[in-house]
């Protein structure tokens, strides 16, 4: 029987352009309340990319979800906390709800639907770099670029390289199924 003080990911709906206003609140909410036990992450996913704008290149961050936010919480083992804390997000500026089949009952992300998503990578998954090796990012805008692994995050699997781009180092965050060892 799986254990009602693990956290789940739930995903909430927000206006267009509301994204890390409502992600802020959120956070705030949670420091200010006392309840970063209960709402673990509040989760923005974004991709780099490069554009070229009036012929410069520039890197910009976008949403990889627009209009929605997944928050990791301990939800559904307590029903007082659990109603005002579903209260509180449902309310908050920009949200127009949980997404689930009764908007007023959120539902968990299975870790299926999760892996789908490309929020998280099965954890059979293993890593054979270390931070300071060198890789080749297979996916995206520096598909066959070399980068120098400075940082890997297990928990969302994820690394960050830093790739040389004008002639300077870039730190870039990508999934650990976008690059490969050398």
């Amino acid at each position: 029987m799986p254990d009602n003080n693990e956290a789940k990911w739930y995903i909430i709906h927000t206006f267009g352009g509301y994204e890390k206003k409502v992600k802020t609140s959120i956070e705030n909410y949670a420091k200010a309340q006392d309840m970063e036990n209960i709402i673990q992450e509040v989760y923005l996913p974004t991709d780099v990319v490069v554009e070229t704008k009036n012929g410069k290149r520039k890197e910009v961050e976008k949403l990889r979800f627009p209009n929605y936010i997944f928050l990791k919480l301990v939800y559904g083992n307590n029903d007082k906390v659990d109603k005002d804390l579903w209260y509180k997000i449902r309310n908050t500026n920009g949200v127009t709800g949980f997404v689930a089949p009764d908007p007023n009952k959120p539902t968990p992300m299975t870790e299926e639907d999760l892996v789908k998503m490309g929020l998280i990578i099965p954890s059979t998954v293993e890593v054979d770099y270390r931070i300071g090796d060198l890789i080749i990012i297979t996916d995206g805008p520096f598909k066959d670029s070399k980068a120098i692994v400075k940082d890997i995050n297990e928990e969302k699997q994820q690394v960050t390289v830093t790739v040389s781009m004008f002639g300077r180092e870039t730190p870039v965050t990508l999934d650990f199924i976008k690059v490969r060892k050398v």
